[in-house]
């Protein structure tokens, strides 16, 4: 894909993802942050199956959501992306600030919206702020969306097991929310929106401002060397050769 492709891709995919969050945010919004479809369901269940040890690891993937570890995910994602030293510390600023503005986005979305949190009594850790979107998931989910972009770029056809097991980390920080009863469903879905249309965005826009060498120099093949020819003597024509 070229330059032009990748940018329209990214920009409709974000689009999309930016017109779900949207409804999904109004709809929030105008129930006064009540809880939504399998809000309750899903609610219930996490809070009647908490076994000692699944609450222990759904806490610790949880950890993983928030902190140093995404900002070090996302510089070791920019150092992929780089083709030289320079391009590698260039990415790696522009893979934290794409994070860091994420983040203060996301912080004025929840602001707006405003949506409590689940009762307090039914939470298995602890959290703070508003609930929409998730914050854990919105950071896990920005983080892999760079992690997969930086090994598919350095290993288009390989590092599928690894790609998957970066969005499955995704993944799974978003249903441990869930799971210790700090967010509702729809707070995750909006997390995982809200993330890829911000990475759709950036992506879009990194697309068209980039120059086209920074993902590394252009590898062109080597010319086929000229097959060597006998000269040709013109006394030769009309001359028979020896048998």
């Amino acid at each position: 894909m070229n330059r032009k492709e990748v940018a329209e891709l990214a920009g409709s995919v974000g689009l999309g993802a930016w017109a779900a969050f949207a409804v999904l945010a109004m709809v929030v919004g105008g129930r006064a942050g009540a809880p939504l479809w399998l809000d309750h369901g899903l609610h219930t269940w996490a809070v009647g199956h908490r076994p000692e040890m699944a609450v222990t690891v759904a806490r610790g993937v949880t950890s993983t959501g928030t902190g140093v570890v995404p900002y070090l995910l996302a510089t070791l994602a920019g150092a992929l992306m780089g083709g030289t030293a320079r391009q590698r510390w260039q990415a790696a600023a522009l893979c934290l600030a794409c994070l860091g503005l994420g983040q203060l986005l996301r912080s004025g979305v929840m602001e707006l919206v405003h949506r409590p949190r689940p009762p307090h009594a039914d939470w298995a850790a602890h959290a703070g702020g508003w609930a929409f979107p998730s914050g854990h998931t919105t950071t896990a989910a920005l983080t892999a969306g760079m992690l997969v972009l930086a090994l598919t770029l350095r290993a288009p056809r390989g590092g599928t097991a690894l790609r998957t097991a970066v969005a499955c980390w995704a993944l799974l920080v978003g249903l441990t929310r869930i799971y210790l009863g700090v967010h509702w469903f729809t707070d995750v879905v909006g997390g995982w929106l809200f993330a890829v249309g911000w990475l759709g965005t950036c992506l879009c826009a990194a697309a068209y401002v980039l120059p086209a060498a920074f993902l590394g120099p252009t590898t062109v093949p080597a010319a086929e060397p000229a097959q060597e020819q006998a000269p040709h003597d013109p006394g030769d024509a009309g001359r028979s050769r020896p048998a």
